[in-house]
């Protein structure tokens, strides 16, 4: 049976990309990080998202002490999401250091257990807050580094990497969850399910792409068909 391992976090990307990978594997798992982020609407979002999506296997993980050794407006409600990182002027104060390298590692984990070779993730680097982790470069060396380290042939599929938010929009009118999108997933960085606070980067990226998508729907969803190499 062809499998794959989501990583759901209840946004839009994450959600997307579930949406499409269900046309194509017979059964997928997901995965939903608890790092003690303080929205936990988020949490509830991918509950809600994946048993929409008919996902039978979906776990939560508990990796609650990252807010203790990790630095975030994301973890620390004294930081706000509008700010600079406090180590790093270079970085929105909303990444969370390594937790991607933690997310993946976890997740290769389950796959390898579960004989998985395919761990999906809705990471892009065009319309993105800057982290270093959602970079392709990043990804494919953390690829290389975990086949090596678990002598396991697994592969991270990145199908957003290249598409902006407008081409995310349409991938997701493609899929049919434009409304599961708007009224299910919390993409927000204060936690705000649906359209969000409008206020937050987050939410100015998710807001900017979907007007532009508007406007010109079939121009975005030619383009995001030749990146997704589909008919």
């Amino acid at each position: 049976m062809k499998k794959a391992l989501m990583i759901l976090s209840g946004g839009q990307d994450s959600t997307t990309c579930l949406a499409y990978y269900t046309r194509i594997y017979q059964e997928i798992h997901c995965i939903t990080f608890d790092y003690n982020q303080l929205h936990k609407s988020e949490i509830n979002a991918a509950l809600i998202i994946a048993k929409k999506l008919g996902i039978k296997h979906h776990n939560i993980l508990n990796l609650k002490f990252l807010q203790k050794i990790s630095i975030s407006s994301l973890t620390n409600k004294e930081i706000s999401v509008y700010n600079n990182h406090p180590l790093d002027n270079s970085f929105p104060s909303t990444f969370v250091p390594g937790r991607n390298i933690l997310f993946l590692t976890l997740s290769s984990i389950y796959a390898y257990t579960n004989k998985i070779t395919s761990v999906i993730l809705g990471v892009n680097e065009i319309d993105f807050s800057g982290y270093p982790d959602c970079k392709n470069e990043f990804i494919k060396s953390m690829n290389h580094v975990i086949r090596i380290g678990m002598n396991y042939n697994i592969s991270f599929m990145t199908p957003l990497i290249n598409l902006n938010k407008s081409e995310i929009w349409a991938l997701s009118d493609y899929c049919n969850i434009i409304d599961v999108i708007l009224t299910d997933t919390v993409t927000c960085y204060n936690g705000i399910k649906g359209r969000g606070c409008s206020k937050c980067q987050a939410c100015i990226i998710r807001k900017k792409g979907f007007d532009k998508w508007k406007e010109n729907n079939s121009y975005y969803m030619k383009s995001m068909k030749e990146k997704m190499k589909l008919k």
